[in-house]
C-alpha cells in the first residue's frame, strides 16, 4: 500500500486498504495488479488520471520517431546530382533517420556486371559526408542494388551550422599580420645597421 504523498504504508487486506482511504477521503487505485502481492495507492482519482496523462503526453514528445528514408541514384546520374543527393542523405543520417540507398537498374543496365553495378552504388555511398554504419549491405533488389545505412553513435554539438568568419574580414587580417611583420624584420635590419638604412 503506497500512501498519497507516495509514503509506503506497508502491506494489508483490501478490505483494510478500502477502509483507510475512506478515512483519508480519497480512492484506491491498483497500480501494479501482477505483482505479489499487488500495489495499491490512496490518491485522488482525478488527480491520478490527470499526471497519468501528463507523463505519457511528455514520453510520447521526448520519443524520437526514426524514419527510413530513401535515396536514388542511376548508372547515368551525374556527379553533381550524386554530390546533392549524397548531402540530403547526410542531413537525415543527421537527423537519426535511416538512409535507404537504392541503385535503380533499367533496361539493358539490368544485364550489367553485378560487381560494376556494386561498385557504382559503393562509389555513391563513400560521397555520403557523414559519419555511418552500413546496416544492410549491399545486395541484388527488385529494381538493382540496395544498401541500408544508419548513423554512428548519438548527434553532437559538431553536427550544429558552425558560422565561419567573412573572408574579406579574414583577408584584412591576414594583409594586417603580414605588414606587421614586414615593419618588425624592418626595424631589425635598423637596429642591426646602427640605425641607418
Amino acid at each position: 500500500m503506497v500512501g498519497p504523498d507516495g509514503e509506503n504504508i506497508g502491506t494489508m487486506s483490501a478490505r483494510d486498504a478500502l477502509k483507510k482511504a475512506e478515512e483519508m477521503k480519497l480512492d484506491l487505485i491498483e497500480i501494479s495488479p501482477k505483482a505479489k502481492p499487488p500495489v495499491a495507492k490512496i490518491t485522488d482519482y482525478g488527480q491520478f488520471r490527470y499526471e497519468s496523462k501528463r507523463k505519457a503526453a511528455k514520453a510520447k514528445q521526448n520519443a524520437h520517431v526514426t524514419e527510413t528514408k530513401s535515396v536514388q541514384v542511376k548508372i547515368g546520374t551525374g556527379e553533381h546530382d550524386q554530390q546533392m543527393k549524397s548531402r540530403r542523405a547526410a542531413e537525415w543520417l543527421k537527423e537519426g533517420h535511416r538512409v535507404k540507398v537504392d541503385l535503380f537498374l533499367w533496361g539493358r543496365y539490368k544485364y550489367m556486371e553485378a560487381d560494376f553495378l556494386k561498385e557504382r552504388l559503393d562509389h555513391f555511398i563513400k560521397l555520403i559526408p557523414a559519419d555511418y554504419k552500413i546496416a544492410d549491405p549491399i545486395k541484388k533488389s527488385p529494381k538493382g542494388f540496395t544498401a541500408t545505412l544508419e548513423r554512428v553513435g548519438k548527434a553532437s554539438k559538431d553536427d550544429e551550422p558552425r558560422i565561419i568568419e567573412d573572408a574579406t574580414e579574414e583577408k584584412a587580417k591576414t594583409d594586417d599580420s603580414k605588414e606587421k611583420s614586414k615593419r618588425k624584420s624592418l626595424d631589425e635590419l635598423l637596429d642591426i645597421e646602427g640605425g641607418q638604412v
